[in-house]
């Protein structure tokens, strides 16, 4: 099964054999923003955007038959005299959880520990299932964060939270426009894990600074743990030294550009991207829609196009908008048309589960 986030309400995909059918929505009407199943436990978690109504999150025990709703991150009280400016828009920054973008489950041997990363730019830690939530102050007052703005909304968020298999503790964050950081002691302290990232939307000579790159994904390969991928908003990057250093692959298929990428879980040189023309132009190149896979580290690109349609297609793949089996074989991908489709080959071939979805901004195998 997978969970389908979209813009009103969670989905849940189920595929027997060849045939796939779809639940009818939980949260109807409301946009989610995540959802994920914890491993450890089988719990599921959604993040819900009710708007003026503010930020709502959900967890069920009984895998989604009830929900029941648990609390939501809020930023502690703004200190007194303290201001916080958006660096491009030159606008105060709101001392609130406008959106709750990703939640992820902490390490196997953490029980109860989830991940929240929010717009503003604040990251979130949870020790009891989500009952409760601790601001990580540490992340939220490194020297670089009064200068990150926004990368698709108007102020900073986190995206990306990966959780290194190898140990508690061990987690990766990506911050549209922030760059990427690095603990390895819960968030008690941060290294900048962005360094050959280079950025062509910031000023002349500024481009390569570390702290200022937009990721717009960043993901981690589970048997090779040093191996990460990220399609950043000016292209395409590999680390194979736990985010330490950088290397832009410069050719893939149509297009560098777009939002999603998916890792093999036990191929490291195997990874899956959903271009799009270039930030201006956010719709598949020549309008053909098509996914790109590299099986060798970045060398060499099949542009893989069976199912998908090849003329007048606009759909676009969000950051969350693509994710792979525990097989490696087994992938799903939604668009912000609202179209749904499945792949049983590793990509070789789609086939469409529905057009008619809501606008879809995450899904998740369970």
């Amino acid at each position: 099964t997978a969970l389908i986030g979209t813009r009103k309400g969670l989905f849940t995909l189920t595929i027997d054999g060849d045939r796939c059918s779809i639940s009818e929505p939980a949260f109807v009407g409301v946009p989610v923003t995540n959802a994920v199943r914890d491993p450890r436990d089988g719990a599921l978690y959604v993040t819900l955007d009710h708007g003026h109504f503010g930020v709502h999150l959900h967890r069920s025990d009984d895998g989604g038959a009830n929900w029941a709703e648990i609390a939501a991150p809020e930023y502690p009280p703004k200190p007194a005299g303290e201001a916080h400016v958006n660096p491009m828009s030159q606008k105060e920054i709101a001392w609130t959880t406008q959106l709750a973008w990703t939640i992820e489950p902490g390490h196997t041997d953490e029980p109860g520990v989830l991940w929240c990363g929010t717009i503003p730019g604040g990251l979130f830690r949870s020790d009891d299932r989500g009952d409760s939530w601790q601001f990580v102050d540490a992340f939220w007052n490194l020297p670089a964060r009064p200068r990150w703005f926004g990368g698709g909304f108007d102020e900073a968020g986190i995206h990306s939270i990966s959780v290194d298999p190898r140990g508690p503790g061990r987690v990766i964050v990506g911050i549209s426009c922030g760059g990427a950081w690095r603990t390895d002691d819960g968030g008690v302290s941060w290294t900048i894990a962005a360094r050959g990232m280079k950025a062509d939307f910031l000023p002349p000579g500024e481009g390569d600074d570390p702290e200022m790159q937009d990721p717009h994904r960043i993901v981690r390969c589970d048997s090779a743990p040093d191996m990460l991928w990220t399609q950043h908003h000016c292209g395409i990057y590999r680390s194979i030294d736990d985010g330490d250093t950088w290397t832009e692959i410069s050719e893939a298929g149509p297009s560098t550009f777009g939002f999603a990428v998916a890792v093999h879980p036990s191929d490291p040189d195997t990874a899956w991207f959903v271009p799009a023309v270039s930030d201006e132009v956010r719709v598949p190149v020549d309008g053909k829609f098509v996914v790109t896979r590299t099986r060798d580290g970045g060398a060499t690109f099949d542009v893989l196009s069976d199912g998908l349609p090849q003329r007048d297609a606009y759909d676009l793949v969000y950051r969350h908008g693509l994710d792979i089996d525990a097989t490696g074989e087994r992938l799903v991908m939604g668009s912000t048309t609202g179209s749904l489709w499945y792949s049983a080959n590793g990509g070789d071939g789609w086939a469409l589960v529905s057009a008619n979805l809501p606008p879809i901004a995450s899904v998740r195998f369970c």
